[in-house]
């Protein structure tokens, strides 16, 4: 794995990561129930390709995602209170491979990490009540464990006039295998895809 650090939400940052397959989208790739190839996997390859062969691929925003962001160094700030520790901040995770890579809301001593969601009120108070980490983050926090080789992770859901949740999970090997099976299947595919199409209208095909 290699450590990238670069600020977050930058344009360097957002350059790093074109084409890559990331935590946050693990999700589109594998089921986050099973881990599991999804069905609806091939939408996201088509933008990966498009990425990777100079496209520029439109980012959504919406409030809430822009309200999360603002919101996220308070919650980290709250999160090393209530944990007594120091949250290092990291850019991206780099697969060796150069395919696939996490973006960390923090690294936590030398075993964990940390996964901040800032979402409206009605959103954290079902996640309270639930007092677990929602099913759709699964992947992308086994997935920071599997990249990162952490031992655990911290998922935290923050709202500045609501008590916080945090969750501690640990690595599930059989869950992270199976992940791993899926996003390297995935990649391949994508590799061969864009292979096919460069070899087809460029004559050329893609360099690893």
């Amino acid at each position: 794995m290699k450590i990238i650090n670069i600020e977050q939400g930058t344009e360097e940052w957002l350059n790093i990561r074109k084409g890559i397959i990331t935590g946050s989208r693990f999700k589109d790739v594998v089921t986050p129930s099973k881990g599991d190839l999804s069905k609806s996997s091939v939408t996201y390859m088509y933008e990966l390709i498009a990425e990777r062969m100079g496209a520029t691929v439109e980012f959504f925003q919406n409030a809430h995602m822009q309200r999360g962001n603002d919101l996220e160094l308070q919650a980290r700030t709250a999160y090393e209170f209530i944990k007594d520790c120091k949250v290092e901040e990291v850019g991206f995770c780099l697969d060796d491979g150069k395919l696939f890579g996490v973006s960390p809301d923090g690294l936590v001593g030398k075993h964990g990490g940390l996964e901040i969601k800032c979402p409206k009120e009605t959103t954290h108070i079902s996640y309270l009540a639930k007092g677990e980490i929602p099913l759709l983050y699964k992947p992308q926090v086994q997935g920071s464990m599997w990249i990162t080789g952490r031992k655990w992770w911290d998922f935290m859901s923050y709202h500045p006039d609501l008590p916080p949740l945090i969750v501690r999970v640990e690595r599930d090997e059989e869950y992270i295998k199976k992940l791993e099976d899926g996003i390297t299947k995935f990649s391949i595919e994508m590799v061969e895809m864009e292979n096919r199409i460069r070899e087809k209208y460029l004559n050329h095909k893609v360099r690893i």
